[in-house]
């Protein structure tokens, strides 16, 4: 399930403007993984988004790529 921690790695670095904070720790489960998403300072609102929109786009190319796997995954935005 690594891949999938660097592909939510990647996007989530690509959005925000201090790249060095961005962390994603994998909880894996049975059927299911959990990537808890902590930012720096300032890029919360960039990796939510308005309304939740670029979370949620995120969440839809993560589940995608997941469905591949046979894997079900949950994003968590942490400050």
């Amino acid at each position: 399930m690594t891949e999938l921690k660097e592909l939510v790695t990647y996007i989530v670095k690509a959005l925000v403007d201090n790249q060095d904070k961005v962390t994603v720790a994998e909880i894996a489960g049975d059927r299911s993984v959990i990537y808890e998403v902590r930012v720096g300072e300032g890029d919360m609102g960039k990796v939510i988004g308005k309304e939740g929109r670029t979370a949620q786009a995120v969440r839809t190319i993560i589940t995608a790529a997941a469905m591949k796997l046979g894997k079900r995954t949950v994003i968590e935005i942490l400050e």
